[in-house]
């Protein structure tokens, strides 16, 4: 039976794990190996690691770095950043990668996204769409950390990337990231709405009654974090966290 997925996801800027609010400040937190090995004993449904800097960059994959992460992530891996052909995206699943997450490489070829599908199947290629409100209305997909428009809906290229062979849509709020205060529901319902692919949301969870909320509205559903897993309390003390069995079970079981 399929299930929802509460997923912690880790950004890395610098080799250091930080944390972002509305993608800007990165705020440093530690090495993220300790944060992968903390999650392996907490036995997290699945990790999503984005290398913030790759694109923005304008390079490539760091492999030894990726390397590193798979070889002690016991728990699926979903890795992203500066991935724009197939031969890299090829390297980092003989690395023990399940998932790569495509952004602007996707944007910008879409190609890639029917290309690696039909090489290893869809199940192992994920498009991220970091969202903004626009001024007047509607939702308007960013880039390269949010600093770059494509002047493209969300809406429009969830249905494009599931015609392409996409096997998971993953959408990150820039208004809501770094708040918690709570997803952006209107978002997530019209992504829904959209496609029948399986859909994470990421970007507002401040508590686990949030993730609560959102497995109640849409059920299978992946729900991911970032503040909500590293930090803890008001004043957000830096604190890798994670619901245990019991705990997770229950939040499930009361609201799916």
């Amino acid at each position: 039976m399929l299930r929802p997925r509460i997923i912690p996801c880790l950004l890395v800027h610098d080799k250091g794990l930080v944390k972002t609010e509305h993608f800007k400040n990165p705020r440093y937190l530690g090495d993220p190996m300790n944060a992968v090995r903390i999650f392996n004993e907490k036995e997290v449904d699945e990790l999503i690691i984005l290398d913030i800097d790759a694109t923005a960059e304008g390079r490539g994959p760091d492999f030894k770095m990726i390397e590193h992460w798979a070889e002690e992530c016991r728990m699926p891996l979903c890795y992203g950043g500066g991935v724009t052909t197939v031969e890299q995206a090829q390297r980092i699943f003989s690395l023990g990668v399940e998932k790569i997450a495509f952004s602007a490489g996707a944007i910008n070829n879409p190609d890639i996204i029917r290309e690696i599908s039909e090489k290893v199947g869809s199940q192992s290629v994920v498009v991220v769409l970091d969202v903004k409100k626009k001024l007047f209305g509607g939702y308007e997909v960013y880039t390269h950390n949010g600093k770059k428009s494509t002047g493209k809906s969300p809406f429009e290229l969830i249905k494009k990337f599931e015609q392409l062979g996409a096997g998971e849509i993953v959408i990150n709020s820039i208004d809501k990231d770094g708040e918690m205060k709570g997803y952006d529901m209107k978002l997530i319902e019209t992504s829904r709405k959209e496609t029948t692919l399986p859909l994470t949301a990421i970007g507002g969870a401040g508590k686990m009654e949030d993730i609560g909320e959102l497995i109640k509205k849409f059920g299978i559903i992946g729900a991911a974090a970032g503040s909500l897993f590293v930090f803890k309390g008001k004043l957000k003390a830096v604190l890798i966290n994670y619901p245990n069995f019991t705990d997770k079970e229950s939040l499930i079981k009361n609201y799916f």
